[in-house]
């Protein structure tokens, strides 16, 4: 799949359409390892070893597939260091470190209504 170009001003970028770039983004990037990673990040430089730690249940695949498209969107950087084995970094860009707070808000409001989508749950399963 060709990757979409935006050409527009950002008031033109419209999620609703399907071939927006926006939607693309916004699909991509809300997924949950993507927002799981985010959030692991936090305001620090991790290995990539310390992040598969902290992200249970990634895979080697799916942590290195996810890291490649936040670092292709501008959300997170890559550096690797000349040593034997190659020792490689990752952090949160400004744009990440931005879109983090937003996963921090999304984190708190699911604490924050647990209990509430717990008892609707079981309500519907009744």
């Amino acid at each position: 799949m060709a990757t979409k170009q935006f050409t527009g001003s950002p008031e033109d970028a419209d999620l609703r359409r399907a071939d927006s770039l926006a939607r693309e983004i916004f699909s991509d990037v809300a997924n949950k390892w993507a927002l799981l990673i985010i959030e692991a990040l936090g305001e620090r430089t991790v290995r990539f070893s310390e992040l598969r730690n902290e992200v249970e249940g990634i895979s080697h695949k799916m942590l290195t597939q996810n890291l490649r498209m936040l670092e292709r969107y501008g959300l997170v950087e890559r550096t690797v260091h000349p040593t034997v084995p190659p020792r490689v970094e990752y952090t949160l860009t400004e744009p990440g470190r931005a879109l983090r707070a937003t996963v921090d808000g999304m984190c708190g409001w699911t604490h924050q209504y647990l209990g509430h989508i717990e008892a609707a749950r079981r309500r519907f399963n009744v």
